[in-house]
């Protein structure tokens, strides 16, 4: 072991010998005239192993060149220039003196709706967005803030030419009624409910301003979206009977299920996030996608008022075909769509070979499903025919 540790030594100290003079013989070689021009630079040993790098005599004289930067600073201000003329705001126009009076009351979603309101009439001088909300308020607790009894001094103070409301989303609480508590969406909490809606859509109607009452969205909670459907049924109801007109935003806000969703298309139609994560406010995305729906019904009702054109505004308010007056008692007459499978596009009044329909006594079994529950059985041959063992049937 101790001749093979000496034999080792050795040889590793006569490998940098034999490199030097391996050296000494390269140098020491004739060299060519014409390869005399070239100059060679050894600066490793992978150079002395796999051959030397040329180096052109034009290249090797030159001094490196100086690359000039710009700083940091300067180019995050030419982005930042760029960016913001992408995403430049509309700037809002001057209203005009006599500006029609847009007002919007009710909770914390009808500010957002104020919010969406505002910038789709920014570039229109004769509209006014008012927005008189609080954010924890409903009709169910009316000893913290009582609508009914507030909103006729709003209306008889701020004038609208359109009155919007939106409220609601609070109310899944139980009601007060002397000292009787009275649970959620039972018969009395119902007709409770009903009266406090008639009481807020009369003050508005009863002085011949239009009324716009929008629905409430749905929420990530599966329950609360159930007794927001349930409010929105009662107040759908009672805006009919007033003559007002009802805004339905649900399917804006939910899938092809019917499912509560986060992000969906936005009023361009791009995909946007439009809830923020608690599953209940709105962005800003949401807020101008809810204000698009009562945008249309809003622009109806002024006309021309609502234009981006308009400069002056005439000194009648309103056509007095939009502000009927709910005590009238003239019947509002609805042409219903016409199919296009309906006979009457052609002047018929029958579809080609078509008979009299037999008239059933009977119950049919639509009826049995509806009020018993009871499902016809499937025919012989079908994929849900089963025999009495519960085996289908082939």
């Amino acid at each position: 072991m101790a001749a093979i540790a000496r034999r080792f030594l050795i040889w590793c100290l006569a490998l940098p010998l034999l490199a030097v003079a391996a050296m000494g013989l390269v140098v020491a070689m004739p060299v060519d005239p014409a390869a005399a021009q070239v100059k060679y630079e050894r600066r490793s040993i992978i150079d002395m192993l796999f051959g030397p790098r040329q180096i052109r005599p034009e290249k090797t004289n030159r001094q490196p060149e100086r690359v000039i930067r710009r700083p940091k600073k300067t180019r995050s201000k030419s982005r930042s220039r760029k960016s913001t003329s992408a995403t430049r705001k509309v700037e809002t126009v001057e209203k005009i003196e006599n500006a029609r009076k847009i007002l919007v009351v009710g909770d914390f979603m009808a500010k957002a709706l104020a919010d969406g309101l505002k910038t789709a009439f920014q570039q229109s001088p004769g509209v006014a967005v008012v927005h008189q909300t609080n954010g924890s308020s409903g009709l169910v607790r009316d000893d913290y803030y009582d609508w009914p009894a507030k909103l006729p001094s709003m209306l008889d103070r701020i004038e609208p030419s359109v009155a919007i409301i939106m409220v609601g989303s609070n109310d899944r609480q139980q009601m007060r009624r002397g000292r009787k508590r009275i649970p959620v969406r039972t018969d009395a909490w119902i007709s409770e409910y009903t009266e406090r809606v008639d009481e807020m859509a009369r003050a508005v109607r009863s002085r011949d301003i239009p009324l716009v009452w929008v629905g409430a969205p749905a929420y990530k909670s599966a329950s609360m979206s159930a007794d927001i459907l349930a409010i929105n049924g009662i107040v759908r109801n009672v805006v009919g009977d007033v003559q007002g007109e009802f805004v339905d935003i649900w399917d804006g806000f939910v899938d092809e299920q019917g499912k509560f969703i986060y992000t969906g298309s936005d009023i361009k139609g791009q995909q946007v996030r439009l809830r923020t994560s608690d599953g209940i406010r709105m962005t800003r995305a949401g807020r101008r996608k809810l204000a698009f729906y009562v945008e249309k019904s809003v622009r109806r009702l002024l006309g021309d008022d609502a234009s981006e054109t308009v400069a002056t505004l005439g000194e009648d308010n309103l056509p007095e075909l939009l502000v009927l007056h709910p005590d009238q008692g003239e019947q509002v007459v609805r042409t219903p769509p016409i199919e296009m499978s309906d006979p009457e596009l052609d002047g018929a009044t029958a579809l080609l070979g078509a008979g009299v329909a037999p008239l059933s006594l009977g119950r049919t079994p639509r009826d049995d499903l509806v009020f018993d529950g009871k499902t016809t059985p499937a025919p012989p041959g079908r994929a849900d025919y089963f025999d009495g063992t519960g085996t289908a049937l082939r």
